[in-house]
């Protein structure tokens, strides 16, 4: 399949002719109205600095159904001794810039670009982008963000400064979004540590259908109308 190259016009092609690595366009920007319409058609964008925009939608693609939420019994005692404590939005910008450090491989480089990271604060004060962060003795030491839309939730990238912080945060925000019957956690490429919280891999066209009931036009979840929220 050919990558095609996109104009200034936010348009995609259909994530169906992407190839066979998920590739499907490149160029663009990362403006608003560009992600958004992304992300409602099932394409995220990943590439690193020194590179233009890429966008990806592959087949298959791993999700976490909410009420598949895998729990191990060790990770259950560790959140009820309530060593650490959960907040909602309270340090977007932290958490972000914590994830490209995380991210960066051996020459400094990292997937979460200056340009990345601008664009999903953009993102979380409009509504549209979120994180979940746990606190040790009031220092951050873990949590996770992505975009959140009518009831889907695509996750971006975790990371973690104390050991179980980052899995913490992730059954916070499974439990979180459970509460407010999310249907589907784009997880987006396959992992063995997602796989064992209960992700799954289906195919693109199913994963096309549930994300055309879930996010039926690019509008906020109601579920982040509490921002700061503390809970364990």
């Amino acid at each position: 399949m050919p990558v095609f190259s996109l104009t200034d016009e936010v348009i995609f092609p259909s994530p169906e002719l992407a190839g066979e690595d998920g590739l499907l366009a490149v160029g663009g920007d990362l403006g608003m109205e560009r992600l958004l319409k992304a992300y409602a058609l099932g394409i995220f964008p990943w590439y690193s600095d020194g590179s233009p925009v890429l966008w990806w939608s592959p087949d298959p693609r791993l999700v976490l159904f909410p009420d598949e939420l895998k729990v191990s019994r060790s990770m259950r005692r560790l959140i009820k001794k309530e060593e650490f404590k959960v907040t909602f939005d309270m340090a977007f910008e932290d958490v972000i810039e914590n994830c490209a450090v995380v991210h960066k491989n051996d020459d400094g480089g990292t997937w979460i670009t200056d340009d990345m990271i601008s664009a999903y604060v953009n993102l979380h004060y409009s509504g549209f982008a979120h994180s979940v962060e746990i606190w040790h003795k009031e220092e951050l030491a873990g949590g996770l963000y992505g975009v959140s839309m009518g009831n889907a939730f695509f996750g971006e990238s975790m990371f973690t400064l104390r050991s179980n912080a980052s899995k913490v945060a992730f059954v916070k925000l499974v439990e979180r979004l459970r509460r407010y019957d999310f249907k589907i956690i784009d997880c987006q490429v396959t992992t063995a540590h997602l796989k064992s919280f209960g992700a799954r891999e289906i195919r693109r066209t199913e994963f096309m259908t549930i994300l055309r009931s879930a996010v039926p036009a690019p509008s906020p979840s109601r579920m982040w109308g509490e921002p700061g929220e503390r809970t364990m």
